[in-house]
C-alpha cells in the first residue's frame, strides 16, 4: 500500500467526526478540475510515507480521533484497499471511503465485509455531459449507475456530492441528478475553488447566486440537499 499523502487532523471530512485522511494514488478518471492532479496524473512521483508512521500517529490518537477517511486519487483502484480498510478498524477507527464509482464490485465487498462504515460518491454531473466532466471520453455509467444504485439502497450512511464548476455544470445537471439520485439521504453541492494544484488551470467558481440557483432546482426534488464549502 503506497500512501503520498496523509492529513492528521480534519473536522470536515467525516461528518460528525474527527478524522484524519489519507491519500492513495492512481485515478480512472481526468476530471479537469480535480485538485489532486499530482496523485491523478504522476503518482509514482510523489513522495510515499511510511506506514509505520503513520500507523504509529493513529495508534496513539485513538480516543482523540474518531475516523479515517481514505481518499485519492480514486482509492477502489487499490489492490490491498481492503487490507488497509481492515487494518484501520482493527485499530477501532470508523473508516469513511471517497469514491467517484466506477468500481461498485469494490464498493459492494467493502460494505458488505463491515470494512467502511460510511461512502462519499462523487456526482460529477448529469448523465449527459459525464465523459466531458469526468474528462473520461470511455466511462461506463453503468458503473456509476450501479453505484449510485448500491448507495441509495444501501445500509450504511453515505451521501453524494457534485463539485460545481462555472464552466462546466448548467441547470440542466441538476434537474437531471435530482432525478437520477431521488430519494438520498444526503446531497451536497461544493464550490469549486481554484488552485495550483489543479489538473487544468482556468476554470471558476459559482457565484453565491448560482449556486443557490441550482440548490434551488435541486431542492425540488430532494429537499433536504445543502451547499457546502460556500462563504
Amino acid at each position: 500500500m503506497k500512501i503520498h499523502g496523509f492529513n492528521k487532523l480534519t473536522l470536515l471530512d467525516y461528518p460528525g467526526h474527527t478524522g484524519a485522511v489519507l491519500f492513495l494514488g492512481h485515478c480512472n478518471f481526468r476530471c479537469p478540475f480535480c485538485q489532486n492532479s499530482a496523485l491523478v496524473v504522476a503518482p509514482d512521483q510523489e513522495p510515499v510515507l511510511s506506514l509505520d508512521e503513520i500507523f504509529s500517529f493513529l495508534l496513539k490518537r485513538r480516543g482523540i480521533l474518531e475516523g479515517v477517511c481514505i481518499s485519492g486519487g480514486e482509492p477502489t483502484l487499490a489492490p490491498d484497499l481492503k487490507e488497509l480498510a481492515t487494518k484501520l478498524k482493527s485499530m477501532g477507527y470508523l473508516v469513511k471511503l471517497d469514491t467517484n464509482g466506477s468500481r461498485p464490485d469494490v464498493v459492494k465487498s467493502l460494505v458488505e465485509s463491515h470494512l467502511i462504515d460510511y461512502v462519499a460518491m462523487d456526482i460529477k454531473s448529469g448523465k449527459k455531459r459525464y465523459p466531458v466532466v469526468s474528462g473520461c471520453p470511455s466511462v461506463s455509467m453503468e458503473a456509476v449507475e450501479e453505484s449510485v444504485d448500491f448507495l441509495l439502497h444501501c445500509a450504511i450512511p453515505y451521501e453524494f456530492r457534485t463539485t460545481v464548476v462555472q464552466e462546466l455544470h448548467t441547470e440542466e445537471d441538476f434537474f437531471s441528478i435530482s432525478d437520477w439520485i431521488l430519494g438520498c439521504s444526503q446531497y451536497f453541492l461544493q464550490s469549486y475553488k481554484d488552485s495550483h494544484s489543479v489538473l487544468l488551470p482556468g476554470f471558476h467558481s459559482c457565484t453565491s447566486e448560482e449556486l443557490h440557483r441550482y440548490l434551488s432546482i435541486v431542492r425540488q426534488k430532494i429537499p433536504h440537499a445543502q451547499l457546502r464549502g460556500v462563504d
